[in-house]
C-alpha cells in the first residue's frame, strides 16, 4: 500500500520483506505446512524429503546399505527412491543370491612373498593354488590370467631366479606398490571381482 505523508511518498514493503515478516508456509498444493528458516525452496521438510527422492531417481544416492550386501559382503550401497542396490556388485536388496551357482572364474596374477623373494603366478582359483606355495604374505593381486602373467614374467626378468620366483628389486617392488595401492585387503579386492562377475552373469 502506498500513500504520502507530508512531501514524502510511502510504498509497500518489497515481497521479500513481507516473507520475513511473517512465517513462511509449504507451497506444496494445499500443504502450507512450515517451512524451516534454512530450507532451500519453500517447502516443508516433508515435500523437501519427496523432492530430493524425485531428484535421485535417476542416479540415486551413495550411503551405507542397512546391512552388508549378501552377494559381496559390501557395504556401499546406492539408494533409490524404489530401494537399495549395491554399490559394488549392484544386487538388489531383498533379492535372493543363488547359492546353487557356483561362483564365476576370475583370473588373477598375484604376488606372495616368502623370505626376500616374489612369486608371479596366476590362477583362477586363488584360495587352492595358495593352500599349495609356501608363503609369508599375499602382497596382492591383479586381474587377468596368463597372457598378463607372460608379461609380467618379461617385464621383471632381469629378476628372475628361477621358476616364478623373482628377486624382490625396487623395481618389483614399486610395481607391487602400485597394484596394492588404495587397497587394504587384497582379498577384499578378489570378492569385488567374483561378485562383479556373478551380476554380470545374471
Amino acid at each position: 500500500m502506498s500513500g504520502i505523508r507530508g512531501n514524502r511518498v510511502l510504498s509497500a514493503p518489497p515481497p521479500t520483506m513481507k516473507r520475513a515478516q511473517h512465517s513462511r508456509r509449504c507451497l506444496a498444493g494445499d500443504c502450507g505446512g512450515v517451512i524451516a528458516a534454512d530450507a532451500p525452496l519453500d517447502l516443508c521438510d516433508l515435500h523437501l524429503a519427496v523432492a530430493a527422492d524425485w531428484a535421485l531417481r535417476a542416479d540415486g544416492l551413495a550411503d551405507l546399505l542397512p546391512a552388508p550386501c549378501r552377494a559381496c559382503g559390501s557395504r556401499t550401497g546406492v539408494r533409490y527412491p524404489s530401494g537399495w542396490i549395491c554399490g559394488i556388485c549392484e544386487w538388489r536388496v531383498g533379492d535372493v543370491v543363488d547359492d546353487e551357482l557356483p561362483p564365476p572364474r576370475v583370473d588373477v596374477v598375484y604376488y606372495l612373498r616368502y623370505a626376500d623373494r616374489v612369486k608371479i603366478g596366476t590362477t583362477g582359483n586363488p584360495r587352492q593354488r595358495f593352500g599349495r606355495i609356501w608363503h609369508d604374505e599375499l602382497l596382492g593381486f591383479e586381474r587377468g590370467g596368463r597372457r598378463l602373467e607372460q608379461r609380467r614374467h618379461a617385464q621383471f626378468a632381469d629378476d628372475r631366479l628361477g621358476g616364478e620366483w623373482f628377486r624382490r628389486s625396487p623395481e618389483l617392488l614399486e610395481h607391487v606398490g602400485a597394484v596394492a595401492a588404495g587397497v587394504d585387503d587384497p582379498w577384499d579386492l578378489h570378492a569385488r571381482w567374483v561378485s562383479e562377475a556373478t551380476a554380470l552373469r545374471g
